[in-house]
């Protein structure tokens, strides 16, 4: 009941660092059904292209042991190395098939998920013997979901097969009188339209399974909001994360102080390093920075300021002090008053005189 309840409590999608985590411990969402499909359709298109030819060649082989049946030696050596050659026969023949099925398995696997390393499936877990998850297991919802999936793969998969062997029981019949040739050709035909069918219904039960287990995987990773807000505060502490946050805030207050540029009555700044830009207006206590910045983003609020008309007094002193001493959106400190009082009444008589 408790992990009923705690089930309950996860409602929040999984995080990506929950899906990556799962992944690296091995936890994937996977579906066999995607593996035998790839396998089925590995084995179609070996039917397709070789079987003939392997049947072909093996029927010869076949032939020619049974004319030359009377040239065998009667003694063990010869039996054994008899039995030699049909094995070999045999491997070759089936080597083809048997890869192609082997690497269409992989293949499935890979195209699911990436390959991954771990050890952690390897260690003893409590539930694999534990009675209780056992007992869930064979009567949980998982297994009734399987119960019902398999019902659907052999109603599926039944019904395409029959519908194919019913349309061909005329043909059926007439294998019997057909010579041993003619059965294969007609055999390996059947055998092709017999596996299009199967492939053509097993793909609907594959794309059902691969979307409930993508579903099943996801909410068994789903998150309380307390574990949501646990990992928040992880990644913060994270060095990477809070350098990323203080590039983000950076490039926003540098945005909104361009921004404010415009709106300054003047610029104080040194030739080359230091520029703080001011905004005085009639009734104001004192005045206020709206935008500081040091060499690259200095000569950046220079050409702002000059682009929109605002004086750039020159005043290497008075801009390295206002740049260490006063802060973005606060009043200049008092001792700087008289200073900075002197570079605005000289803006402003600018301003009258033009």
């Amino acid at each position: 009941m408790a992990e009923g309840a705690e089930q309950e409590d996860r409602t929040e999608e999984p995080s990506q660092k929950r899906l990556d985590d799962a992944i690296k411990r091995g936890d994937v969402a996977t579906s066999q059904e995607v593996n035998t499909l790839l396998m089925l359709g590995a084995f179609t298109v070996v039917l397709l292209v070789g079987a003939g030819s392997v049947a072909r060649g093996m029927l010869l082989d076949l032939r020619a042991f049974l004319m030359h049946l009377h040239e065998v030696p009667q003694d063990p050596a010869a039996y054994a190395a008899l039995g030699r050659r049909a094995l070999i026969a045999a491997g070759v023949a089936l080597a083809l098939p048997v890869g192609a099925v082997a690497a269409a398995g992989l293949a499935g696997g890979l195209l699911q998920h990436p390959l991954v390393w771990t050890t952690e499936t390897l260690g003893a877990q409590w539930s694999r013997v534990s009675p209780k998850a056992g007992l869930k297991r064979l009567f949980g919802l998982e297994a009734w979901v399987q119960f019902g999936k398999g019902i659907v793969k052999i109603a599926l998969v039944g019904t395409a097969a029959g519908v194919v062997l019913w349309r061909e029981r005329d043909r059926l019949d007439a294998f019997a009188r057909l010579e041993p040739a003619g059965v294969l050709q007609g055999t390996l035909a059947l055998a092709l339209r017999l596996m299009g069918a199967v492939l053509a219904a097993y793909v609907v039960v594959t794309l059902g399974d691969a979307l409930y287990q993508r579903f099943r995987w996801r909410a068994r990773l789903r998150m309380s909001k307390h574990e949501l807000k646990e990992e928040m505060k992880e990644q913060e502490g994270n060095p990477e994360i809070k350098g990323r946050m203080r590039q983000l805030r950076a490039a926003r207050v540098k945005k909104r102080m361009m921004a404010a540029v415009p709106t300054a009555t003047v610029v104080v700044a040194n030739p080359t390093h230091f520029a703080v830009a001011l905004r005085y207006e009639t009734g104001m206590a004192a005045p206020v920075c709206v935008a500081k910045g040091v060499d690259a983003l200095a000569l950046r609020m220079r050409e702002v300021a000059a682009g929109a008309g605002v004086p750039v007094i020159e005043n290497p002193p008075l801009a390295r002090a206002l740049h260490a001493a006063v802060e973005i959106d606060a009043p200049i400190p008092a001792e700087h008053y008289k200073a900075v009082a002197e570079v605005i009444g000289y803006v402003l008589n600018l301003r009258r005189r033009r």
